[in-house]
Parts: structure tokens; sequence; C-alpha cells
């Protein structure tokens, strides 16, 4: 059974940090893409960072200079790294990627559970 398990999330005054990490479990031969989407209560998800198996990061404009994306492949992990956080980061954050599995050579998508993350004073 593949899984993609976050951890990370919390309540954070403004100004703080977090890390969130996911760990990809399961038949996977190889993981593609990955990225961190976030949800906002009445708001449609969206793309906060991403990057490919090279490493090669993409951060949307919200969220520039403040987050970092990150991959340990050998540990089938991505790290998003948040810092200066705002009150309009709250919302849940979902990992997400494209893994190739035992006995098939297609990508299939996967996400994860989420983890609520909260910046409030």
């Amino acid at each position: 059974q593949v899984q993609l398990v976050e951890s990370g999330g919390g309540l954070v005054q403004p100004g703080g940090s977090l890390r969130l990490s996911c760990v990809a479990s399961g038949s996977i031969v190889r993981i593609h893409y990955m990225a961190w989407y976030r949800q906002a209560p009445g708001k449609q998800r969206e793309l906060v960072a991403d990057i490919t198996s090279s490493g090669i990061t993409n951060a949307a404009d919200p969220v520039k200079c403040r987050f970092t994306i990150s991959r340990d492949n050998a540990k089938n992990t991505v790290t998003l790294q948040m810092n200066s956080l705002k009150p309009e980061d709250t919302a849940v954050y979902y990992c997400y990627a494209t893994l190739v599995l035992i006995d098939t050579p297609f990508q299939y998508p996967y996400w994860g559970q989420g983890t609520q993350v909260t910046v409030s004073s």
C-alpha cells in the first residue's frame, strides 16, 4: 500500500517558522515530481511549491523568499521549510507526488492526508 504521510504542522505565531515533512512509502520504484499544496477554508487548493526529480524548484509568488522546498531521494522525503509565517498562510497543507510503482512503467499521482498549519497570535 502506497502512502504519503505528512508531519510537522501546528500552531505558530506570526513571524515564526515551521518545517513540514512528507514521507512516501510502499512499493515505490521511483518518485518523479513532488509538491506541497495548501487549502484554506472556503478557498481552492493551490500549489505552494514543487520540486522535480532533478531538484529544480518553484514556489508560488505569495511564499517566495519565505518557503523552501527540498527532497531527499534516498529517503523518499520532501520537506517544506516555512519562515516568516503570516496569518494568511493558515491552511491544510498537502503533500503530492507522482510515483512509479513496482511492476508498472507508469506514473501515478498520490496525495497525503494533509496537515493543519495555523498562524495566529
